[in-house]
């Protein structure tokens, strides 16, 4: 049993379909181009990450201060006041 009850055989005589379709030369093409997309979203990828990385301990301490001033604690604040005035 293979693949989700695809055996071997069935996923072999489809990929020969696909070759007698598209031909070997397409398909090493697109081979090819798939591995080169996915290596350029690796990079990006990482590069994004040492980007955040540099800056995040920048953006902790900004997220910090906008969570003391957040909605909810001036709304409780608002509501003492009400009480006791």
């Amino acid at each position: 049993m293979g693949f989700g009850g695809i055996s071997i055989w069935q996923l072999l005589i489809v990929l020969v379909i696909v070759m007698l379709v598209f031909g070997t030369k397409r398909i090493k093409s697109l081979g090819g181009d798939l591995g080169g997309a996915i290596k350029s979203f690796r990079k990006a990828m990482d590069t994004e990450n040492a980007k955040g990385t540099d800056d995040g301990a920048e953006s902790g301490e900004q997220k910090q201060i906008e969570t003391d001033d957040a909605p909810d604690a001036q709304f409780a604040e608002q509501k003492e006041q009400q009480r006791q005035g």
